[in-house]
Order: C-alpha cells, then structure tokens, then sequence
C-alpha cells in the first residue's frame, strides 16, 4: 500500500503551476476590466488543481496498465512502482475529476453561463482520454495541442469569463502566453523520455520531433510569452511586469539547448514549472493594473 508521501508524488506537485497559472491570468484580467469575484476565482482554482491532479493521477493508471512506465526515469509512477494497484489509482484520479465536476458547476451556477457546462464536460473526458482508453490521443502527439487548449485557452479565458462575462484582448493574449508556457512543461517532461516512450510506442510531439527539434521547440516556447508581453505591453504598459520574469527563462532554455538529458531535466522541468508560475504572477498584477482593453 502506497504512503501518504508516494500519493503525494504520484500527484506530481511540479506540474501543479500549469493549474495555477491560468487562473492567476485569468483574475487579473478580470480585476482589469473592472469586476472579480474571489469567490468564483477561487472555485476555478479548485477546478483546475483537481483536473491537474486528476490527470497524473489517470496517466499514471493508464500507462502504468500498459506498461509504458516499467522503465522509467522521472518521478515516481504509483502503478508502475507497484506500490500502489491500478483500481486504487484510476479511482483517485475519479475522484478528482468528480471534485473538479462538482466545483465547476457551483461555479456555472454562480455565473450563469450553463454552456460551459458541456466545456467541463469535454475537459473531463480530454483528462481521461489523454492516455486512457483504446486510442489516446497523447500517444499520437497531440497532448501539446490539448494542453495548450485546456490550460491555456480554456482555464485562463474560462476564469476571466465567469467573473467579467467578458473577455477582451490582453486576456485571449495571456491566455496564450500561459498556454505556450504549459506546453513548454509538457515538452520538457516529454524530452526526457523521448528514449523510453519509442520502445513502447507512445508516439509524442517529442518521438515524432526528434531529441534536436524538440530541444529548439521548449526553446521557443520559453521565450515567446515574453513577446507577447511586449505586445501587450503596447496595449496596457503595466503589463510589461512579466518580463521581470525573462531570467528565470535562462537556466531551463540554456539546460535543454545544452545538452542536458536524464535526470537533469527533471530539474528543467521544476524550473519550466516556476517560470510558468513568476510570468503569470506579474502578468497577472500588470493586468490588474492596466486599463481595461
């Protein structure tokens, strides 16, 4: 039976900035057009942590069944591992998303926008499906487009939506910004098993790339939110704060473009993670500072 600290890993609390991220954007730009709720902020986080967790959790059950983590050089896989069984993992990860269901329409209730009632729905499956059932969609190089979708687009617009009932320009341009920042953790997690993903045939952005293009891509995705900071920039000048995020871009662009493989970009992936986090802090407060646009 698996400790509390194994769950707790299992949970992969490194990932757990693509959860807040879009959350943070998306409450800045509503206290930026004039309205916020704490209250629906705060049930939108809890909808985005329970999704984030539930999908490690539902990744960790539907690779760990296939076999995909027998070998494994990230962080510790619950099923894979063996110390905890796969009924017991796929029902933590319904669990979370029944919490995230639960959150998600308390906060339709609040905001009266029952369509999104069948977004939450699609966020759900996308969570499950991402490796689960017979063909999941992460095995065929498309989890860098859901991910940009469901934690960029998706989480960030979503909560801007239910608080302000509107969404403007610099909130569909940070929303981006988050998205590409969260894809970059997904590329950095997916370099590193580049190697082991092939021999199983889980076919990702990064088996399809190559270890180069992929390198050249986490790059990218790294540097072009701050682009569209200054972009956004031109629209409202509070939110050029972001760029005092630009060095913590440095270490994980010049790790990755160097070379670095195995274990060292677990830590790529942490400092990924905290870049994602310090950007959408003072994305977030530019946003909330700046005129409504």
């Amino acid at each position: 039976m698996a400790s509390l600290a194994q769950w707790v890993e299992g949970a992969r609390p490194r990932t757990l900035p693509t959860a807040v991220s879009p959350v943070l954007v998306g409450t800045g730009a509503a206290i930026g057009s004039g309205t916020v709720s704490v209250g629906r902020a705060v049930l939108a986080l809890v909808v985005a942590v329970a999704l984030v967790i539930g999908v490690n959790f539902a990744n960790d059950y539907s690779d760990g069944i296939r076999g995909t983590d027998d070998e494994r050089v990230g962080p510790m896989r619950l099923v894979g591992a063996e110390v905890a069984s796969p009924v017991a993992v796929r029902t933590a990860a319904f669990v979370c998303f029944a919490v995230a269901a639960l959150a998600g329409l308390t906060l339709v209730s609040l905001a009266r926008t029952w369509w999104m009632i069948a977004v939450g729905a699609v966020c759900i499956a996308g969570a499950w499906f991402y490796t689960g059932g017979k063909r999941p969609y992460g095995y065929a190089g498309l989890g860098e487009i859901a991910v940009f979708v469901f934690f960029g687009l998706v989480g960030t617009l979503g909560t801007t939506y239910t608080q302000a009932g509107t969404v403007g320009p610099l909130a569909i341009v940070g929303a981006v910004g988050v998205g590409l920042l969260c894809c970059a953790v997904l590329v950095a997690n997916n370099l590193r098993d580049i190697a082991g993903d092939e021999v199983v045939g889980k076919r990702t952005l990064a088996v399809a790339l190559g270890d180069r293009d992929t390198r050249r891509l986490h790059a990218a995705l790294v540097l072009l939110p701050f682009v569209l900071t200054i972009g956004m920039g031109v629209l409202s000048p509070p939110v050029l704060a972001g760029l005092l995020a630009a060095p913590l871009a440095i270490k994980p662009a010049r790790s990755v473009l160097g070379g670095a493989d195995g274990r060292a970009l677990i830590r790529v992936l942490q400092q990924t993670g905290i870049l994602l986090l310090a950007w959408s802090v003072l994305t977030a407060i530019g946003l909330g500072l700046g005129l409504a646009v």
